[in-house]
């Protein structure tokens, strides 16, 4: 598929897509206790191992700063900023990666879905062909010449019939072996699903792929998203649970499992798993001490001060304002060790 089909019938909005590129580079932190450390990769991946995912973020950052033209370095960047809750970082992280790797598989679905829970519909389509023509099992399934990584812009419109005919191809790659289910195929599907709003269709598909791939936390993750999306709170959480199970330092979903628990209006809960996720970014510095307000995410900020405001909580408001995690700890009962918390529709979890 050609870039110019990717523009459908509205040519003009090229001129708008082109007016900037917030994701070209990667932003790294200016303060990094691990920028020199002497086998930074290897580190950041025992890291990821051990749940500690804000200090495999650092780790990668100095292994890709040491080791510009690594592309698995990068790769590992970028997935792991999105686990931390961050997709904008993890696009530019994952981007740079197919600068140098075009055809990695894994960074091409990665990035689907950080261009979806960004909103970034056609783009995230765009990508999800870009996977298949990549992949030797269904490359046949997109002649032609490989299309180029989309552009950025202030839109993205999603053309209905883009999206079908890629929709069409992925089903068509899922009939090419009905007997081995592919779970990058039916992810790919999910995330399609996702973005045209059929939910059922798409926790299907994560549900299918999650049959292959059962100890999976960011498949269960993407399940309990999808739920979600579906208005099916009870079920997400219980999604949610397995995910934290299965890995317990995973910051999306314990932010996720916190936006769930405020739709069925367990704000305490929420704001118990939103205080977790925050202690998790917050001490997750790599080094002791270390711990800076920067590591935390706004967003994990700005529901916790939506579940204050639901539970009438004024008297926290200043330690919100202050970010001042000791105080709002104490309140909540939450213990100086964190990762295994309680059991929550106020925005779109998309395929997170």
């Amino acid at each position: 598929m050609a870039q110019n089909d990717l523009n459908g019938d509205h040519p003009w909005l090229t001129d708008f897509e082109t007016v900037s590129d917030p994701f070209k580079e990667y932003k790294m932190n200016d303060d990094n206790p691990l920028i020199d450390h002497p086998d930074a990769f290897q580190e950041g991946l025992q890291r990821l191992k051990d749940g500690d995912i804000p200090s495999a973020v650092l780790l990668f950052e100095a292994a890709v700063q040491k080791s510009p033209e690594s592309s698995e370095a990068w790769l590992f960047l970028g997935t792991s900023q999105a686990e931390n809750e961050n997709d904008e970082m993890a696009i530019s992280a994952l981007r740079k990666c197919l600068d140098l790797d075009p055809t990695n598989l894994s960074a091409l679905m990665a990035l689907s879905v950080s261009y979806t829970n960004e909103s970034l519909q056609k783009q995230a389509c765009h990508v999800l062909h870009l996977w298949l023509k990549a992949n030797p099992k269904y490359s046949h399934l997109v002649p032609g010449a490989a299309p180029q990584l989309p552009n950025h812009g202030v839109m993205s419109f999603m053309d209905s019939g883009v999206h079908g005919d890629v929709c069409e191809k992925y089903m068509q790659a899922a009939r090419l072996f009905p007997s081995d289910v592919d779970p990058d195929v039916q992810c790919g599907l999910g995330v399609l699903f996702n973005l045209s709003g059929e939910y059922d269709k798409a926790a299907d598909c994560f549900v299918a792929a999650l049959g292959v791939r059962p100890n999976d936390w960011q498949l269960w993750n993407k399940l309990g998203a999808t739920l979600a999306n579906g208005k099916q709170s009870e079920r997400a959480v219980q999604a949610y649970h397995k995910a934290l199970e299965l890995y317990p330092g995973f910051i999306r979903s314990r932010y996720n499992l916190g936006i769930s628990c405020i739709n069925l209006k367990a704000y305490k809960e929420a704001a118990e798993h939103f205080l977790t996720a925050l202690n998790l970014q917050s001490s997750g510095r790599g080094l002791p001490g270390s711990a800076s307000r920067n590591a935390m995410s706004e967003g994990i900020w700005s529901s916790l001060r939506l579940v204050v405001s639901f539970l009438d909580r004024q008297d926290l408001y200043n330690a919100i304002y202050d970010n001042n995690l000791e105080v709002l700890n104490r309140e909540f009962g939450i213990g100086s060790s964190v990762g295994n918390s309680s059991t929550g529709e106020t925005q779109d979890e998309t395929s997170r």
